[in-house]
């Protein structure tokens, strides 16, 4: 007799799952991006460029994505309608990246639904401003 292997899903939710930047506990499997042209729209002070072969590269210095990216390819993508598009996040995205879940296998979604509906949470920028409170006697 053979067994049916089955995919390893893990049945413990993490403690921040918020923070993963994929998710496969269930059929359907979902994954973070970022926006690379969105890092130089926004003049990301975590972006970085070299030169090398005759063409500009760009990345990021907190390594949300791996990938380094042809700056004039960018730039070309980014004039047509659709854009450059996303790259999958190795990291948790920081609140300046713009950042989505993206989902493969919708079809499979069972009846229970999403079992991580906290891992579609993005990070909340920071507050600008600090209360201090001021006691008197």
């Amino acid at each position: 007799m053979t067994e049916r292997l089955l995919p390893d899903t893990t049945t413990e939710l993490p403690l921040r799952p918020q923070d993963e930047v994929e998710c496969r506990r269930c059929e359907v499997h979902c994954d973070k991006v970022v926006y690379p042209g969105a890092c130089i729209e926004r003049a990301c002070p975590f972006v970085y460029a070299y030169e090398a072969f005759g063409h500009t590269y760009m990345g990021c210095m907190q390594r949300v994505f791996d990938v380094e990216i042809d700056l004039d390819l960018l730039n070309a993508a980014s004039r047509r309608r659709d854009g450059f598009g996303a790259v999958v996040a190795r990291r948790a995205p920081l609140p300046m990246c713009h950042a989505e879940v993206e989902s493969c296998y919708g079809q499979r979604a069972d009846d229970v639904g999403c079992r991580n509906p906290e891992f579609f949470e993005m990070p909340e920028p920071a507050a600008g401003f600090r209360v201090f409170a001021r006691l008197s006697d």
